[in-house]
C-alpha cells in the first residue's frame, strides 16, 4: 500500500439523532446534485419542515462498526470530521444551523470528477470525466462546461499531457492535496479561473446513487454498439443501445455516459455525460423521491462516505443547495468539443485533443465572465455628488493625445470638481478604472454613470492617494469621447 493510502484516516463510528437521518436523505441527494449540476435544495426545505417536531434525541442512527468506513480503493469522504472535541472523535451530529443562505456574492466554481477506479484498486488511477459546474450568486446562473479527456494541456509541475493524467500524477507523486489538487491546478491554469471546490466520484457511487433513484430516462440519438466496452476488472462488458427513449439503471447509465464507440468519440462522451446529469436532476427533483430518498438515508450516506470525495465541508454544501433554490434559469451546458480542439499525433505516438486557445478563451469569458451589474438609479445623484465635492484626478491610459484634457473639459459641466490631469504609467489599458480613497460613493457612481464605466471596474482604496485627490479615473481605450451621446446640462 502506498503511503498516500496508509495516511487516510479510518471513518469514525457515525452516531446520528433521528433528524439528522432525514437530513442525510436530503444532504446525500445534495452531494450527489454537487456532481449533478449543484442543485434540488428543495429537498432540504421539505425535509426541514418534515421533520421539524420530531424529538432529536430518539432513535439515534448508528452505522455499525466496520461499515461507512473507507474501503480498498474507496475515495474516502472529508464530510464527516473526527477533529470535533465534543465527539472525542467517536461520534457526530449535524446542527440545524447548517441551514443558513449562501452569503458570497463572487463566482462559485466546482470541479466533478468522475474516478476511474476499478477491481477493488488500491493504487493512483485516472479522471474518466472531468466537468466544471459555476454557479453565479449574483446574476442567479448555472453552466456547466465539460472537458475532454485527451485535452493536450500543461499540468503544473509535471509537463505537457492528457488532462486525465493530472489526478493519477498528483496521487502517485503525493502532490500536496493529492490527484484532486493537482486536477483543481490544472484546470485553473488551463482555462484561467479559480476553482474553490471539487467532487470526485467512483464508478460504484454513479452506479448505486442512479439505482437508488430507480434509475433515469434518457433520449438516444444514434445507435451505440460497443463490443469491447470495459468492465471493471480489465474484461469486456458489451454495450448497445439503440435510437429512442430509454429507462436506464446505474449501470446502463455509466455506460451511456462513459463509452466512446461513436464518431466524436470523447467530444460525443462528455455531451452524454451531461445529458445522463441532467436527466438525474429531474428525476431527483421529482416531488415523489422525498419519501424514498428519505427511507434510504443510511445506504446513500453510506455510498456517498465509500465512493465520493470532496473539500467542500457540510455547511457549504447546504449552503450552495439553498442557493440554487433561489436560480429558477436552466443549466447552461457546455462542451470543449471539435469547435475548440483538433486532433494530433504526439512524437510517442499519442492521439490527443490540442486547444485553439483563443477559441477556448472566448468560451471561457462566455461562460464565466461576472454579469454587468447596473449602476443604482438614483434621480438626485448629479445633486449629491456636487454636494460631496470629491477632488478628481484624470490620467490618460491611452495613447489617444489629449484625452484627459478633453475627459475633463467634457465633466466640468456636469459639477465633476477634476482638479489635475495626467498620463498614465501605462498607455495601453483597455479598460477604463475609477479608485475612490475614500468614502466619495456617489461620486464615483456619477463617474461610471458618464464614462460608461462598469460598478466593477471601481475600486475602493484604504491607502493615501499619491497626490491631493479624493478620487482618480484611469482612462482605458474603451472610453471614447467623441462616442458619448450624452448632452451637457
Amino acid at each position: 500500500m502506498s503511503n498516500h493510502q496508509s495516511s487516510r484516516r479510518a471513518t469514525p463510528r457515525v452516531k446520528l439523532p433521528l433528524w439528522a437521518v432525514a437530513v442525510l436523505g436530503g444532504l446525500a441527494v445534495i452531494l450527489l446534485l454537487i456532481v449533478v449540476w449543484i442543485t434540488g435544495s428543495w429537498l432540504f426545505n421539505t425535509v426541514r419542515e418534515a421533520v421539524a417536531s420530531w424529538n432529536v434525541t430518539d432513535d439515534p442512527f448508528v452505522l455499525p462498526d466496520g461499515e461507512g468506513g473507507q474501503t480498498s480503493g474507496s475515495l474516502g469522504s472529508p464530510l464527516v470530521s473526527s477533529d470535533s472535541p465534543s465527539s472525542g472523535g467517536q461520534e457526530e451530529s449535524l446542527s440545524p444551523q447548517v441551514f443558513q443562505p449562501w452569503s458570497g456574492t463572487e463566482r462559485v466554481n466546482v470541479l466533478l470528477l468522475g474516478i476511474d477506479l476499478r477491481c477493488g484498486e488500491e493504487g493512483p488511477t485516472h479522471t474518466d470525466s472531468m466537468m466544471v459546474v459555476t454557479i453565479d450568486p449574483v446574476g442567479k446562473s448555472i453552466a456547466a462546461l465539460s472537458l475532454p479527456r485527451d485535452l493536450w494541456v500543461e499540468i503544473p509541475g509535471f509537463g505537457v499531457n492528457r488532462i486525465n493524467q493530472a489526478y493519477f500524477q498528483g496521487e502517485a507523486y503525493e502532490y500536496p492535496g493529492g490527484g484532486a489538487a493537482l486536477a483543481v491546478e490544472t484546470v485553473e491554469a488551463t482555462l484561467g479561473i479559480p476553482v474553490q471546490y471539487y467532487a470526485a466520484i467512483n464508478f460504484d457511487g454513479f452506479v448505486d446513487i442512479i439505482d437508488l433513484i430507480d434509475g433515469i430516462t434518457v433520449e438516444v440519438s444514434e445507435e451505440i454498439d460497443d463490443p469491447t466496452y470495459p468492465d471493471s476488472c480489465y474484461g469486456y462488458d458489451p454495450f448497445h443501445i439503440t435510437p429512442g427513449t430509454h429507462d436506464l439503471d446505474g449501470m446502463q447509465a455509466l455506460k451511456y455516459a462513459r463509452t466512446r464507440a461513436t464518431a466524436n468519440g470523447d467530444i460525443d462522451r462528455a455531451a452524454r455525460q451531461q445529458q445522463v446529469l441532467t436527466a438525474a436532476r429531474k428525476k431527483v427533483l421529482s416531488l415523489n423521491m422525498v419519501p424514498r430518498l428519505l427511507a434510504q438515508a443510511p445506504q446513500l450516506w453510506r455510498s456517498l462516505q465509500e465512493n465520493t470525495k470532496t473539500n467542500m465541508s457540510l455547511e457549504e454544501a447546504v449552503q450552495l443547495a439553498l442557493l440554487v433554490q433561489d436560480i429558477e434559469s436552466d443549466v447552461q451546458t457546455y462542451v470543449i468539443d471539435y469547435t475548440y480542439v483538433y486532433n494530433e499525433v504526439t512524437p510517442d505516438g499519442q492521439m490527443v485533443l490540442v486547444p485553439n486557445r483563443d477559441r477556448i478563451r472566448s468560451l471561457r469569458d462566455q461562460i464565466f465572465a461576472p454579469p454587468a451589474i447596473p449602476t443604482p438609479v438614483i434621480e438626485n445623484l448629479p445633486q449629491l455628488a456636487r454636494e460631496e465635492n470629491a477632488r478628481v484626478v484624470i490620467h490618460n491610459g491611452t495613447a489617444t493625445f489629449g484625452l484627459a484634457s478633453s475627459t475633463r473639459d467634457y465633466l466640468l459641466p456636469y459639477g465633476i470638481n477634476v482638479v489635475d490631469i495626467g498620463n498614465a504609467d501605462d498607455a495601453t489599458l483597455t479598460s477604463t478604472q475609477i479608485v475612490d480613497y475614500g468614502s466619495h460613493l456617489n461620486t464615483t457612481r456619477y463617474l461610471a454613470e458618464l464614462l460608461g464605466v462598469p460598478p466593477l471596474n471601481i475600486t475602493y482604496s484604504t491607502r493615501a492617494p499619491a497626490g491631493d485627490y479624493d478620487v482618480l479615473v484611469i482612462l482605458g481605450s474603451d472610453w471614447q469621447l467623441e462616442d458619448s451621446e450624452t448632452t451637457t446640462p
